[in-house]
C-alpha cells in the first residue's frame, strides 16, 4: 500500500510540473509575440557640408539616410522634406551646425515646420555672439509632436545673417 501511495504522489508531482511548464511556455510565447508586433519606425537623416549652400533662413536638405526602419516615415535623399506616412506621436531630435566667416554679430535659430507652417513650440533660439572671428555653434533640440499621415516635416535654419549650415542631423522615432 505504501508503494501505491508513493506512486500516486510522484504522478501528482509530475502532472503539476508539466502543467507549470505549459503555463510558463505560454506566458513566454505571449510576451515574445507581443514584442514582435511592436515594430519600430525610425528615420535618421544627415546633412553634410555642401548640402545647404543657401545662407540665412532656409530649409535644411539631408543628403544621406543613415537609418530607415519601418514605413511610418520616408525621406528622399537630397530633399528637405520628411513625409509622415502614419498618424501618431513622434519623438524628433536634431542638431544644426552653423558658421559665419569673419567678425560681427552672429545668431541663428532653428524651428520645425509641418506642411510648411513653422511650429512655434519647437522654436530653438540660439545665442547672439558679437565680434568673434570664428562664429560657429550647434543648436540641438528634442521634441515630441503629434503628426498626421500626409504631413511633411522640415527643419529650418532661421537667421538674417549670412550663416552657412554645414552639418545637420535629424532623428525621428514613432513612439505611439
Amino acid at each position: 500500500m505504501d508503494c501505491n501511495c508513493e506512486f500516486n504522489q510522484a504522478t501528482k508531482c509530475s502532472i503539476i510540473f508539466i502543467i507549470g511548464m505549459i503555463i510558463l511556455t505560454t506566458i513566454v510565447l505571449i510576451v515574445i509575440l507581443s514584442n514582435q508586433n511592436q515594430q519600430k519606425d525610425i528615420l535618421t537623416a544627415i546633412a553634410v557640408q555642401g548640402d545647404n549652400t543657401q545662407q540665412g533662413t532656409t530649409t535644411i536638405k539631408f543628403s544621406q539616410n543613415d537609418i530607415v526602419v519601418g514605413n511610418a516615415l520616408t525621406h528622399e535623399e537630397g530633399s528637405d522634406a520628411i513625409t509622415i506616412n502614419e498618424t501618431g506621436i513622434y519623438q524628433i531630435s536634431y542638431q544644426l551646425f552653423g558658421i559665419k566667416e569673419g567678425a560681427g554679430s552672429f545668431n541663428f535659430n532653428a524651428v520645425l515646420s509641418a506642411n510648411d507652417v513653422p511650429i512655434d513650440s519647437t522654436f530653438n533660439d540660439g545665442p547672439v555672439l558679437e565680434d568673434l572671428v570664428n562664429n560657429r555653434i550647434t543648436l540641438t533640440s528634442t521634441v515630441i509632436l503629434r503628426l498626421n499621415s500626409g504631413d511633411t516635416l522640415k527643419l529650418l535654419g532661421v537667421s538674417i545673417e549670412d550663416i552657412e549650415y554645414q552639418k545637420a542631423r535629424i532623428d525621428i522615432e514613432k513612439i505611439d
